[in-house]
């Protein structure tokens, strides 16, 4: 006999608690197989493919392509374990009609277990804890069963009912609230989703503590919504729904009751000149990688008390032994080195004359603490907004290194494709501003870390060189640094080492 496994949304790490739908790679009715990838969804940190651990035919999604769904929530539905007779494989043959009447099909069925470990194993689960990936394995080819072959029933949520495979039995793995035993009632087909149903004594069809919260937050009587998810589920979208139908109706009786008591001898365009003129304020939700930026920087500075102190460096010197290296052929020739790669690799050497700055503050605790290696991290700006991806080891590479790593997480960046591990976990960050083209800045720490080294464009300047005016390429360069971790001596040292290796890249053979 087959069985209805529902899929949550597992937790994809470093604390991440929702994701937004981004794309889904499946349909309702669509074969997958154990740790295929079901659903793209946005979290603050990527873009990640959720593989789902059951593999069998899909008969219901949840969520729109757009939705935000917290850690836990139902994703998709499964129906695994097929009886004997249809195979995923070969045609899926309708189901005699008492099937379709409730009543069990002819022939031999596997029993189902009853516990949640062996549900997966009979289904054919991979078992697997999922954070975000499955277990590696190749993705089997996706196939959609032919309508002709089977006998469906749409329901309200757009899913599919495998009425010869898949008996009615509840999807959710908790149990409904109220009486013990008591079946919950399957929704009228005719009525629409999250729409307002007649009051039933019988429990509630919530399964969700999320939804539950909501509704009374927003005194919604969950007893009179008609459910949108299976047997009448009542989901998050339901809530939301009838909380827009009640905003709606209340802001309708609020302009019902404006009209009534405005003056009988004012035109309505007369009365209120500055409502109908004056343009609605855009609210943008605080979500994904915007919110996850706010939430950090606003947390820095909250806990951080920081300070900053720049200087200007003639960086002629340092653009001219960039230009001799990428113009070098022969067996001396390699890949073109940028100038952020030097800065990095300027800042490596920095950090280990001055390891104050390669720390992080453990509040709890009362303590400063060292960490052993640098992971630096380096800011870019993409359309979805700031990330800081990390170069892992970053004391331990040469430029041309650093360089290439830099390059291959830029590209990552840019189409979306940088996990949760490649951006977190950095000592130091590298803020190249210069390419807005402008000068200064004082740019908040990237907590927990200690430091962060801003630096502006690299421009024509007057500049005196050897006692002569003259026009050289000028930086400027700005340290913002935790001052619990050090005193200014400590960040002015630091920085003056940073631009004398700017002005005089020769110092650094000292380090090599």
């Amino acid at each position: 006999m087959a069985q209805v496994l529902e899929f949550k949304l597992p937790d994809l790490g470093e604390g991440l608690t929702e994701a937004e739908i981004v794309r889904w790679l499946v349909e309702v009715g669509d074969v997958v197989a154990i740790d295929q990838p079901v659903v793209e969804v946005e979290t603050a940190k990527a873009m990640v493919e959720v593989p789902c651990p059951y593999g069998g035919v899909v008969t219901a999604r949840f969520g729109e392509e757009g939705t935000e769904l917290p850690v836990g929530a139902p994703l998709l539905t499964v129906a695994v374990g097929a009886p004997e007779g249809l195979e995923t494989s070969g045609p899926v043959t309708p189901g005699p009609s008492g099937a379709r009447n409730g009543s069990a099909p002819s022939g031999p069925s596997s029993p189902s277990s009853s516990s949640g470990s062996s549900a997966t194993e009979s289904s054919g689960g991979s078992g697997n804890v999922l954070v975000g990936y499955g277990t590696g394995a190749p993705a089997a080819r996706r196939r959609r069963i032919r309508p002709d072959r089977l006998d469906r029933t749409p329901t309200r949520s757009g899913a599919l009912t495998v009425e010869a495979a898949v008996p009615e039995a509840p999807v959710s793995e908790a149990p409904v609230s109220g009486a013990p035993g008591v079946p919950v009632p399957a929704a009228s087909s005719t009525a629409a989703p999250g729409s307002v149903a007649p009051v039933s004594d019988g429990p509630v069809p919530v399964v969700s503590p999320l939804v539950r919260r909501l509704a009374r937050q927003h005194d919604i009587e969950l007893r009179r919504l008609t459910g949108s998810g299976p047997d009448g589920l009542i989901l998050r979208a339901d809530v939301d729904r009838a909380i827009r139908q009640a905003e709606e109706a209340e802001a309708a009786k609020t302009r019902t009751a404006r009209a009534a008591t405005a003056p009988t001898g004012a035109s309505p365009a007369a009365a209120s000149p500055a409502a109908s003129a004056a343009p609605a304020a855009e609210r943008i939700p605080l979500r994904g990688v915007r919110g996850a930026v706010a939430d950090k920087l606003s947390r820095s500075r909250t806990e951080i008390p920081d300070a900053t102190c720049w200087v200007d460096a003639d960086a002629t010197e340092l653009m001219a032994v960039r230009a001799a290296m990428n113009a070098a052929t022969g067996p001396s020739a390699g890949p073109k080195v940028s100038v952020l790669a030097l800065l990095a690799r300027i800042c490596t050497a920095a950090l280990a004359r001055f390891p104050e700055l390669n720390s992080t503050v453990d509040t709890e605790a009362r303590e400063i603490v060292r960490l052993p290696g640098v992971h630096l991290g380096f800011a870019a700006q993409t359309e979805r907004g700031l990330v800081v991806p990390v170069v892992r080891d970053a004391h331990t590479r040469n430029a041309e290194s650093i360089g290439a790593e830099i390059a291959r997480l830029t590209e990552l960046a840019r189409t979306g494709k940088l996990s949760p591990a490649q951006l977190t976990g950095g000592t130091f960050t590298l803020n190249n501003y210069g390419v807005f083209g402008v000068d200064g800045s004082t740019p908040i720490i990237n907590h927990p870390e200690a430091a962060m080294l801003g630096v502006g464009r690299i421009m024509p300047k007057p500049w005196v060189h050897q006692g002569e005016l003259a026009v050289r390429q000028v930086v400027q360069l700005s340290l913002t640094f935790d001052h619990r971790v050090c005193d200014g001596g400590t960040a002015g040292g630091f920085l003056r080492y940073v631009a004398d290796c700017v002005e005089q890249p020769a110092v650094l053979l000292r380090t090599l």
